[in-house]
């Protein structure tokens, strides 16, 4: 399979709990699609309207594919799509957390992308936690060697790439 069905069949798997927007456009750049997903808890006392408490989850997912990823065009998407991600968190006191992501597509991969993929962290608190907190995670899935990589924030986008792309994997 090409880059571009590997990509449909990441967006069906994803289009299950997430919205999917196609070619975005983003300040300085594009992504082929991005995965919106938002989920809201509330908790009431005795009738709907005597609110308890209630909390919010989002997150952006950002999607690329490339022949061959390096370290510099991997900093590249890295830096936009935080950029991008960080303009969609709007913190507010029922906000609990938002997680921005990065999934890349590619054939190759070289050392030094790796590298920087395991060293890519950012996590951001707004107000001391008390209205939640934004993390970003990042991973790369390698085609050609059908392993997948991540941040070590995006260990859970990790396993559940490496149930779409190999259906055998526990």
């Amino acid at each position: 399979m090409g880059l571009q069905e590997q990509l449909e069949r990441l967006l069906n798997a994803y289009s299950r709990h997430y919205d999917i927007k196609r070619d975005v456009q983003t300040e300085g750049g594009f992504f082929p699609a991005e995965a919106v997903f938002y989920l809201r808890d509330e908790h009431y006392l005795v009738r709907r309207d005597k609110r308890f408490y209630a909390v919010e989850q989002h997150e952006y997912a950002y999607f690329h594919t490339t022949q061959a990823l390096d370290a510099e065009a991997l900093q590249i998407l890295i830096d936009r799509s935080l950029q991008a991600g960080r303009a969609e968190v709007k913190p507010h006191k029922e906000h609990m957390c938002s997680f921005v992501t990065l999934v890349v597509l590619a054939e190759t991969m070289t050392p030094e992308a790796r590298k920087l993929l395991k060293r890519t962290r950012f996590r951001k608190n707004f107000r001391f936690a008390l209205h939640g907190f934004m993390e970003y995670r990042a991973a790369v899935v390698e085609l050609s060697a059908g392993r997948v990589e991540s941040s070590p924030a995006g260990r859970e986008v990790r396993k559940s790439l490496e149930r779409v792309f190999n259906p055998r994997a526990k």
